[in-house]
């Protein structure tokens, strides 16, 4: 339903000028994210996933720039916004978390003033409530003594304990859309399964809608709602999750699918592979920009030349292929 979506973003363009020329890193892009739901985002590394995620925050540094399409935030273009107004709205509508929290910590500060710096900016908690507020969110993200912990540094945690600094951070001040870009990656199996937990009953507790940035089909399949499949700066397949695990109707998909290992993958089996490489986003193929690497191209012409349209598949379920009917995800 249109008045249940939160967040739309409708042909996005970011790109970069470089020395060797432009690289369209999103070309195109749309998706929408509801009120309370987890959209995935995923894809091989130069996808596009990440620009995506940062052209939402409106933080895409020189050589790169937002070229043109929309960004409605409860049907406000934050692109048509000014620096000092979308500064507001970071952090208190739309907040982010990164994959690797000693890149995004500052070092020489607590953890516990890192929040109270955010509380401070979005409230008007000041001084000890702001301090005691921090407190609340370090047990609410499951930190062992908020107390003692809201005063140690960023090194004296452990991984795990850090992406839960990071998720108070950004939960400081309630905000409407999350956005995880890759939070588990460098943590091992079992603390990544408590983060998304965690992620989970913190989205239900605070009714957060959440944009999950991965690679990782097994994290989509445990919190996902909706997926977004993207492949050289395109989303070439949408939908809701159990309809993309059950039917994925662009052959991206399905060898994304095939090469995950299963459970009884024996051991010593090779995984199965997607042949060839993601192109150079300085020159993408034209037509289909997943044919030199997709088996139902073969011999046909129209893939290599013309671009497919997203085609409906679906009731909200589409797929960007010339082929898409004949395609199974078994």
């Amino acid at each position: 339903m249109k008045n249940d979506v939160i967040l739309s973003v409708e042909h996005l363009q970011t790109y970069f000028d470089t020395e060797e020329g432009v690289v369209k890193a999103v070309d195109g892009v749309s998706f929408t994210v509801r009120k309370g739901r987890t959209l995935a985002i995923v894809g091989e590394s130069g996808s596009g996933k990440s620009v995506s995620a940062l052209s939402v925050m409106r933080l895409i540094s020189p050589p790169g720039k937002i070229v043109s399409g929309k960004i409605l935030l409860q049907n406000k273009n934050l692109l048509d916004l000014p620096e000092k107004q979308m500064r507001t709205i970071r952090g208190r509508q739309i907040a982010m978390i990164f994959q690797e929290p000693m890149s995004s910590l500052n070092p020489v500060v607590t953890i516990g003033k890192q929040i109270v710096e955010a509380i401070q900016l979005h409230t008007k908690l000041r001084g000890k409530e702001a301090r005691n507020r921090a407190i609340e969110i370090l047990g609410q993200v499951k930190i062992p003594l908020p107390e003692k912990r809201v005063d140690a540094y960023p090194h004296e945690l452990s991984g795990g304990m850090r992406q839960r600094g990071m998720i108070a951070i950004a939960l400081s001040c309630h905000p409407d859309l999350l956005i995880a870009d890759e939070p588990t990656t460098a943590l091992d199996v079992t603390v990544q399964a408590q983060i998304l937990q965690l992620l989970k009953e913190l989205q239900e507790q605070f009714g957060m809608s959440v944009i999950l940035i991965t690679h990782d089909l097994g994290v989509v399949a445990e919190v996902a709602d909706d997926v977004c499949v993207m492949y050289a700066s395109k989303v070439v397949e949408y939908g809701p999750a159990r309809a993309i695990f059950t039917n994925p109707k662009h052959p991206y998909t399905v060898a994304l699918m095939r090469s995950r290992p299963h459970i009884n993958t024996k051991r010593g089996e090779r995984l199965a592979v997607i042949e060839g490489t993601v192109p150079n986003p300085l020159q993408h193929p034209a037509g289909c920009r997943f044919h030199p690497r997709c088996w139902l191209s073969h011999n046909r012409e129209v893939c290599q030349v013309d671009e497919p349209a997203p085609k409906s598949v679906g009731a909200t379920h589409w797929a960007a292929c010339h082929f898409s009917e004949e395609i199974s995800g078994d």
